[in-house]
């Protein structure tokens, strides 16, 4: 019974970041107060960042806006063979022509954020494990960065070719104090958005609690989708808070990784795992890993009109089934984090 009300409220949530796009508007004093307040982030910047490898460079001129989606069957696998001519970028509700296209693009950029509030007490090794089973899947085409947050943003190692280890510190951070999961959500997907060449994600592994933050979920998605950066939300539970395993006992509508926060991921085109086991940690980071290198990247010319724009990208073989960011911001009323 748990399981079936978990499957029918996700379908929920899906329609919700659908909709969620009609009043996603991004507050820009709320965002320059988190840049202030959460100024940890530039503060612990002690890695340099090398420079991307310049793999995928939509052409110059005009305003393009980019769109990573990935697209599936109706039973569940990704196809990888189709072309600019079988997908259809509708902006507004208006449909406009595809300028540019790649299904060839080989690196990933990934950070993997850690919550390191205080509720993630006693879920800390496994997120940790969660977070090696991610790096295990990439290799040296792949880069990498690690940083934690509870009330503000620290990177702990920068964005590095081939990382496939966490860093020491890792290993002696004491979860403590409130947490701020939405603010740190939202730098964190700016820092992977100058990633250019790859195929870019934020990986949050966290247990969905947030009791501190300065933005709204809505504002977050839209954040991350005006930048093109998909996040997937690992939730770290234990059984028992899994509403998607028959002994929970916390119900779907009390769960912190219900509502909002898969509306979140789905509005920028992620995904949210849950995961109580290690099989299911793994498999789950298995599947973050192949969606990011199934990606077709798609790029169209900018109405030019300022605001929110709507965005839905579709195949046109109607049993084909994509996932794509649900919107972008043209013109000045762009967000500044």
């Amino acid at each position: 019974m748990h399981r079936y009300r978990y499957l029918q409220n996700m379908a929920k949530t899906l329609e919700y970041a659908r909709l969620m796009s009609n009043g996603a508007i991004v507050v820009e004093t709320a965002v320059l107060a988190l840049a202030l307040g959460l100024n940890g982030a530039a503060a612990s910047d002690q890695t340099p960042l090398p420079a991307p490898a310049p793999q995928a460079v939509f052409k110059g001129g005009i305003d393009l806006v980019r769109v990573a989606a990935v697209v599936r069957d109706r039973k569940g696998r990704f196809v990888q063979d189709l072309s600019a001519r079988d997908f259809e970028v509708l902006d507004g509700g208006q449909t406009r022509p595809i300028a540019d296209f790649r299904n060839d693009v080989t690196g990933v950029s990934v950070a993997l954020l850690f919550d390191v509030s205080g509720s993630m007490e006693g879920q800390l090794p496994n997120a940790r494990e969660a977070a090696r089973h991610v790096l295990s899947w990439l290799d040296g085409r792949d880069e990498a960065a690690v940083f934690t947050f509870d009330t503000q943003l620290d990177q702990r190692t920068g964005f590095t070719a081939g990382l496939r280890v966490l860093p020491d510190v890792m290993s002696t951070v004491v979860p403590f104090g409130a947490t701020s999961l939405h603010d740190a959500i939202a730098l964190t997907a700016k820092r992977v958005g100058e990633r250019e060449g790859r195929r870019r994600a934020v990986v949050v592994l966290t247990d969905g609690a947030d009791n501190a933050s300065r933005l709204r979920p809505s504002e977050v998605a839209t954040v991350a989708s005006e930048i093109d950066v998909p996040v997937y939300v690992f939730g770290i539970v234990p059984a028992i808070d899994n509403p998607a395993e028959e002994i929970a006992t916390t119900s779907v509508e009390r769960s912190a990784l219900a509502g909002p926060l898969p509306a979140l991921a789905a509005a920028t085109g992620g995904h949210t795992f849950v995961a109580s086991a290690p099989g299911q940690r793994s498999m789950a980071a298995r599947q973050i890993i192949d969606e990011l290198r199934h990606q077709y990247l798609i790029a169209f010319e900018s109405s030019g009109t300022p605001g929110w724009h709507p965005l839905v990208v579709r195949a046109k073989k109607k049993d084909l089934v994509v996932r794509a960011r649900n919107g972008y911001i043209a013109g000045q009323s762009r967000p500044s984090v």
